[in-house]
């Protein structure tokens, strides 16, 4: 299933999205014992996310919406926690970002020995074409990092890294903004990752088992039309089934968790002096086979 979440006259509204119509099933018309939220719909299970779909497939015509009409929110607009995300997680970047004078975190090697975990206030999620709000930054040093976001589906901890997969329910595309001087600034990275509207998510989850191989997966950056990040997941350093079983070593993974993997080199301070975001440019975040997040910057 592709499932999202939209602005219906109700609010926050969960849809599932058919790619051969274009169009978006509104599951509030399609089905009245479903849930109604992402997260919930995700806790509640196997059993109602094949439902689920039965449901949008046999969908009435009232509850099909052209999806061209229709503004897509953050596939989870309030996560429970906070975005659990990885840093210096591509070889290329790792170099770039130990090179370039920003992480005041770094060791002696750029590539770390072990993952390399933050987070993201669950304040700073927004949605495909929401504002990157670059004025809250007081230092004008506004980053973009687009990323492959894995979804959680089932609890767990102590999960090996042979059923990591099993834990997952679906995937959505990030971008990790950041303050660079605030990042630098305060030597861990809350801060400079979590101001308001830093974490883009969307358009939509793609759910595990419609996904295909997450290593094909495939991601490209622009700003304004330029081409700025190329990359396949399969470069990660630290693969999907290494993150869960670290990050799940000591934690419970719950439903709706959301883990940000990293990403690839390109980003702003890679360039030669470093090139960050203002006000009027446009991200554009496309990673096949999930879709587009594209978001402008105020």
């Amino acid at each position: 299933m592709r499932l999202v979440t939209f602005d219906g006259p109700s609010g926050a509204t969960l849809g599932v999205f058919d790619p051969a119509t274009k169009t978006i099933v509104d599951l509030s018309r399609a089905a009245l014992d479903l849930p109604s939220d992402m997260n919930e719909l995700i806790e509640a299970g196997p059993d109602f996310w094949a439902r689920t779909a039965d449901a949008a497939i046999g969908a009435p015509k009232e509850a099909r919406l052209d999806a061209d009409g229709v503004k897509l929110l953050s596939p989870i607009p309030v996560p429970r926690r906070d975005v659990m995300a990885v840093g210096r997680n591509y070889h290329e970047h790792a170099k770039e970002f130990h090179d370039s004078g920003f992480d005041a975190t770094a060791g002696a090697t750029a590539v770390p020995d072990h993952p390399i975990i933050f987070t993201k206030a669950t304040t700073s999620v927004c949605g495909p074409g929401d504002p990157i709000p670059s004025y809250l930054d007081p230092t004008a040093s506004v980053d973009y990092e687009g990323e492959l976001a894995v979804i959680i589906g089932r609890e767990g901890r102590g999960i090996s890294k042979a059923d990591a997969f099993d834990h997952v329910f679906g995937y959505t595309v990030c971008n990790d903004v950041t303050a660079r001087h605030l990042q630098h600034r305060h030597k861990q990275w809350f801060i400079g990752k979590s101001l308001d509207g830093f974490c883009p998510l969307g358009p939509m989850i793609v759910t595990a088992d419609e996904a295909g191989d997450v290593n094909e997966f495939h991601l490209v950056t622009s700003v304004n039309g330029e081409k700025r990040q190329d990359a396949k997941v399969a470069d990660l350093i630290f693969d999907i089934p290494t993150l869960i079983e670290t990050l799940s070593a000591g934690i419970t993974l719950k439903p709706g968790d959301i883990i940000a993997t990293g990403t690839p080199v390109g980003v702003g301070i890679g360039f030669d002096p470093p090139v960050f975001l203002k006000p009027g440019d446009v991200v554009r975040i496309e990673i096949t086979p999930i879709g587009v997040l594209e978001n402008p910057v105020t």
